[in-house]
C-alpha cells in the first residue's frame, strides 16, 4: 500500500495526496482539538515519521506557530531530499498566544529561523499563516512580495498562501504558486478558488478536510467520504490531516487509496 503523487501546480514538485499535519508534533496549548493530548517522544516521533514514509507520505505541513514542531522535524529528520516541507510566515506563538508580523523584516527573520530550526538550505513550500485579513497582507504587506524574492534566490522553492477568505484566496492564486484552502462537505466556499487555480495550473493544498478532528467514523461524514470529498476537485494536489497516532495515519492512508481504487 503505498499513496500516489501529484505534481503541485507549475512547480517541479510531486507531492503525496495526503500530507502529514505537524501541529500536534510540537503544540497543545490553544488548538482545535476536540480532545487534549500530550506531545509525543522524539522516539514515537521517530516512529511516526518512518511510517509515514513506508505508506508513501512525503509532505510535511509544519509552522512556527506550531510550537517546537519545526526544531524537532529538524532534528529528527533523515533523508531530508524524500521529503517535501511546508511552513509558514506571519504567525507566532509565544507564551499561549498567537501573534501576527507581515513585516518584510520579520518575513526575511522567520525564513532564516525556518531553515535553521529545519536544519536545512532550503524550503520546499512558503505560505503565509494569515490572520483573516487576506487582502489586507496581500495588498498592503510586503509578504508575498518578500516571499517571492527569497525564492528567486533559491532559498524557496514555491510560494503562496494559507487564505481564510474568498478573494482573498482569488487573489493568492493570481500572485503565487498555490493557495492553501478550507475544503470539506460543510464548508465549500472556495471550490471557487480551487477551480480559479487549476484554471491557472496553480497549486492546491486542503486543510481541515476532517474539521479538525471532528468527524463521524460512519456514513457521509466518514472519514472515507471527507477525504474523496477533498481530493476529487481537479487542481487539488494534496489533503493536509494531522496526527500523532500510528492507527489514525495508517487509517488515513487506507481511506485514500480505497476512495481512489
Amino acid at each position: 500500500m503505498s499513496l500516489a503523487k501529484r505534481q503541485l501546480g507549475q512547480s517541479c514538485i510531486d507531492v503525496s495526496v495526503l500530507g502529514l499535519g505537524t501541529v500536534k508534533f510540537g503544540r497543545n496549548q490553544g488548538v482545535k482539538y476536540p480532545t487534549t493530548f500530550s506531545l509525543p517522544s522524539d522516539r514515537e516521533l521517530i516512529a511516526m515519521l518512518d511510517q509515514a514514509r513506508s505508506l508513501g507520505i512525503n509532505l510535511l505541513d509544519t509552522a512556527p506557530a506550531y510550537g517546537s514542531s519545526e526544531q524537532r522535524l529538524g532534528r529528527l529528520l533523515t533523508d531530508r531530499q524524500d521529503w517535501v516541507i511546508c511552513t509558514k510566515v506571519g504567525e507566532e506563538f509565544l507564551n499561549g498566544k498567537s501573534f501576527y508580523d507581515f513585516t518584510e523584516a520579520h518575513v526575511r527573520y522567520s525564513i532564516e529561523r525556518s531553515l535553521q530550526n529545519l536544519n536545512t538550505d532550503y524550503l520546499d513550500i512558503v505560505l503565509v499563516h494569515s490572520d483573516g485579513n487576506d487582502m489586507h497582507i496581500i495588498e498592503s504587506t510586503a509578504c508575498l512580495p518578500t516571499l517571492m524574492k527569497l525564492k528567486e534566490k533559491g532559498l524557496i522553492r514555491a510560494v503562496g498562501m494559507s487564505t481564510k477568505s474568498l478573494h482573498g484566496g482569488l487573489k493568492a492564486v493570481e500572485l503565487s504558486d498555490l493557495v492553501m484552502v478550507t475544503y470539506n462537505p460543510s464548508t465549500t466556499d472556495d471550490a471557487e478558488v480551487i477551480r480559479y487555480a487549476n484554471s491557472l495550473n496553480k497549486g492546491v493544498l486542503i486543510k481541515k478536510a476532517l474539521n479538525s478532528g471532528h468527524v463521524a467514523t460512519v456514513g457521509e461524514n466518514s472519514i472515507d467520504n471527507k477525504l474523496k470529498f477533498a481530493l476529487t476537485p481537479a487542481g487539488v494536489s494534496s489533503v493536509i490531516v494531522g496526527t500523532i497516532s500510528p492507527e489514525h495515519l495508517r487509517e488515513n492512508v487506507e481511506s485514500v487509496v480505497r476512495a481512489f481504487a
